[in-house]
């Protein structure tokens, strides 16, 4: 029974061992066998070029990701404060507007009552002001009594707060009390533009009627778009306002754009990470709320062991540098990369520094190496 058990374990374990994937096979003969010899003439063909890594200062870097974003106060939210019919607007998602442009027109018979109310409140208050002033003259000859001429000083004062506070809601309609009379009443009130910017949102047609509290269209004001960026807990305490920052989106990711930190989160969120917030120095063209980038925040100088980038090959999850033995066997040997400025990179490896690696056409060992695996 012991023996049936053992049998058992063994086939088990023969088993899982031959279970990897053929791509876990082909990463380890790769890892595995890491030395290469190449003839003279695939030497020249290959191009390859030998050199010592070298000590330099790079910027010391952080890589991290984000999206494109607008600070609230350039997000604008249109509604009309009275409510209304829309009679007609020519907007659509994308389009750009002026601040004073007008971008729709309401109707509604609410608007005619509060143009009336306020001329007939203005008028009654010339009669009340010519009142006031003749019932004070008279006060003051002692011809009527004080309590006339308190009643009317009574009236004369609450019909301004009248008109007052009918004019501030003419004015947040967007019609100009001082401009107003009987000839200029109508039933139709414009809507004007806050912002110059552009239309992210039409949230109404033609006829249809809206209240107070619905949001007619968004609009953006590019001016201030930024790059929100996450960094994580660990590395937060490295980012300070005004360090350098280099942004790639994904469409071009060769392409980067100068960057500086203006704000830095005071507070970590439930993923352990925090938000810092960069002014484009110059923005780019293409900029829309939302978009993803990737960045590499500068956050100081190092003394580090550095080789060409096209010394660096990856392959799998795991990145190489190759060694010439001699002038021609070549060995892989494991690496750690680093920041990168000006077409170098820090490596980090054990008793790299000083010896002989391909700084040039790295890639041709890698692809020898793989062709020699799969013979």
């Amino acid at each position: 029974m012991k023996a049936k058990y053992l049998y058992i374990m063994v086939i088990a374990l023969l088993y899982s061992c031959s279970s990897s994937t053929p791509q876990e096979k082909e990463d380890a003969q790769v890892t595995e066998s890491t030395e290469v010899s190449f003839s003279e003439a695939q030497l020249k063909t290959a191009g390859i070029v030998i050199g010592k890594p070298t000590r330099q200062v790079l910027q010391s870097e952080l890589i991290v990701n984000g999206v494109v974003d607008v600070p609230p106060q350039n997000m604008v939210s249109v509604s009309f404060p009275m409510g209304g019919f829309l009679k007609s607007t020519q907007l659509m998602p994308g389009m750009p507007v002026n601040k004073g442009q007008v971008i729709a027109v309401m109707e509604d018979p609410a608007l005619i009552q509060l143009q009336q109310d306020y001329l007939v409140a203005v008028s009654r208050l010339q009669y009340l002001q010519l009142e006031y002033d003749r019932q004070k003259e008279l006060n003051e000859s002692k011809v009527n009594a004080d309590k006339v001429f308190q009643q009317i000083q009574s009236e004369f004062t609450s019909q301004r707060v009248i008109v007052k506070g009918l004019s501030e809601r003419l004015k947040l309609i967007g019609i100009n009390p001082d401009k107003l009379s009987e000839a200029t009443v109508s039933r139709s009130v414009p809507v004007y533009s806050p912002i110059h910017g552009y239309v992210t949102k039409v949230n109404v047609n033609i006829g249809k009627f809206v209240n107070p509290s619905d949001v007619l269209f968004e609009l953006i004001n590019p001016d201030d778009i930024h790059a929100a960026l996450t960094v994580f807990e660990k590395d937060i305490s490295q980012v300070k306002i005004g360090q350098k920052v280099k942004v790639s989106f994904a469409d071009d990711a060769t392409k980067e754009y100068d960057c500086e930190v203006i704000l830095v989160t005071r507070n970590i969120d439930e993923s352990r990470s925090g938000t810092l917030h960069c002014h484009f120095l110059s923005s780019p063209k293409q900029l829309l709320p939302g978009m993803f980038l990737n960045a590499r925040i500068m956050v100081g100088k190092t003394d580090a062991i550095t080789v060409p980038e096209d010394a660096v090959v990856r392959f799998g999850n795991k990145q190489f540098v190759a060694e010439a033995i001699s002038s021609s066997k070549f060995q892989l040997l494991e690496v750690t990369t680093g920041a990168k400025e000006n077409g170098v990179i820090s490596i980090d490896a054990k008793n790299i520094e000083g010896k002989n690696l391909v700084i040039k056409n790295a890639y041709a060992v890698l692809s020898k190496l793989k062709n020699s695996s799969d013979e």
